[in-house]
């Protein structure tokens, strides 16, 4: 085990700062990555103040991470000493349950381990860190230019959050995609709707935020809270990605469905959402469902995707010692789209 810097808390009522953690040495199959740059999840604010009641101490936080290969194991045959590389939410799954053999490790049957606040043999830590060692299964290529590579981090969970569910939902040329809010997880939905040459609507509270979002991608912008605009695109929609984090009213977006259209879940509310009106699912025979990030071969296709198409996301780069500041501009909604770590001003 070797001593790392780090940052993180060690109860729910106390800010985030300085600790050191202990990272095990690399094993035959794993690989060791500085970091360079952690992207800021609203994943990690839940978890450092445990409002999931789930949350191991001490808890450092961080699973959007870009950094390069200073070491491999033995056995390891995907990475070499100076590669870019990716980690995103997990660093382990039980490989060998339905889903992990599928390549949906996210679903793994017996539990994933989180690259953070795992929950396994033991804690795991996150990228507010130096350093992390990962099982090459679970570490990924990251082909962008080195000049893009901190707003690369965000792809390593908004990214593939959302991408995961357009790919399945098979968002694309003559479909119709509505994203619903303009934040972190959507502002790269409508990115990657965009690109991926569906027509993409955006649903905003926010007249502020159409010009923005046209500039993203978005063919048309709708205020959800209007509810004359709401009704111009009643039964029009193949599939809506609803990333919104807030309970909110869901018939209001689910009759604007097609028959057989799709409305997904991608925010995770602290409290639930009203109950829906079944009616407006039986009588379109409408399907409101969920997802969860995506696995890692899936995870390896969006990033390759994203390099192909110049995709980043749009952030903001902070010092390692603003986070607790960047936390409280997160729950305002003060970012355009994420903030990122530098990690460089860890020391």
């Amino acid at each position: 085990m070797t001593q790392t810097h780090a940052y993180g808390t060690a109860s729910a009522s106390q800010p985030l700062g300085p600790l050191s953690i202990e990272r095990r040495q690399p094993g035959p199959h794993d690989v060791k990555i500085d970091i360079l740059y952690c992207g800021v999840c609203h994943s990690d604010l839940h978890t450092a103040r445990n409002e999931w009641r789930n949350t191991l101490y001490p808890s450092v936080p961080g699973h959007e991470i870009v950094g390069t290969v200073v070491a491999v194991g033995d056995h390891v045959t995907k990475f070499k000493p100076g590669d870019t590389v990716g980690v995103g939410c997990m660093v382990d799954s039980c490989q060998h349950c339905a889903s992990c053999a599928d390549g949906e490790e996210q679903y793994c049957e017996n539990g994933f381990t989180g690259t953070y606040n795992g929950r396994g043999k033991e804690n795991t830590w996150g990228g507010y860190s130096e350093n992390v060692v990962v099982d090459e299964k679970f570490v990924l290529r990251v082909d962008h230019e080195a000049s893009q590579l901190a707003a690369v981090a965000p792809l390593l969970c908004a990214g593939i959050t959302t991408y995961s569910p357009l790919r399945h939902w098979q968002a694309g040329p003559g479909k119709k995609v509505g994203i619903v809010g303009l934040g972190g997880l959507g502002h790269m939905g409508v990115k990657l709707a965009h690109a991926m040459g569906a027509h993409v609507v955006l649903f905003t509270t926010s007249p502020g935020k159409q010009a923005d979002a046209k500039r993203l991608g978005a063919d048309e912008v709708v205020i959800s809270k209007d509810p004359a605009q709401m009704a111009q695109h009643a039964g029009s929609f193949d599939f809506i990605l609803n990333t919104v984090a807030a309970p909110h009213n869901l018939d209001a977006f689910i009759t604007l469905l097609k028959r057989d259209g799709t409305m997904c879940l991608v925010g995770a509310p602290a409290t639930p959402h009203p109950s829906p009106n079944v009616f407006n699912l039986i009588l379109g025979r409408r399907r409101l469902a969920g997802s969860a990030i995506g696995g890692i071969r899936e995870t390896q296709e969006m990033l390759d995707f994203c390099a192909e198409h110049g995709i980043v996301s749009d952030i903001e780069m902070i010092a390692m010692k603003d986070i607790n500041e960047a936390y409280e501009r997160m729950l305002k909604g003060d970012v355009k789209y994420r903030f990122v770590i530098d990690m460089a001003t860890l020391g």
